[in-house]
């Protein structure tokens, strides 16, 4: 079974075990969290889509851990004008792995 599931902006499609990197959430490492917004569903009995989201449904997962991602430079340059400019940022991303699946009554 699969969801497809919406958070900070971006959409996710998720199984049972998966862990993946979503943009910052609050809590601990150990702490379990619930993603509502689920825009999809599907397993061996077919494809629930919501309109826009399934009534009901929801994924429960559990945070592995916060972290961030590489640093990235922005560095702007105007030509002929002796003006730039640097700056860097680093990204903070929660790492989750999802525990399990509620179909609501879509199933």
């Amino acid at each position: 079974m699969f969801a497809v599931i919406k958070t900070g902006g971006k959409q996710y499609k998720v199984a049972a075990g998966d862990e993946i990197e979503v943009e910052k959430l609050d809590g601990d490492a150990g702490s379990a969290l619930t993603f509502g917004d689920v825009l999809m569903v599907g397993g061996d009995d077919g494809v629930t889509v919501g309109a826009p989201v399934i009534e009901g449904a929801s994924v429960a997962g559990e945070i592995v851990g916060q972290k961030r991602t590489r640093k990235i430079i922005i560095f702007k340059k105007r030509r002929r004008k002796s003006s730039r400019r640097r700056n860097g940022h680093r990204q903070a991303l929660t790492v989750v792995r999802i525990t399990d699946i509620n179909a609501g009554a879509a199933a």
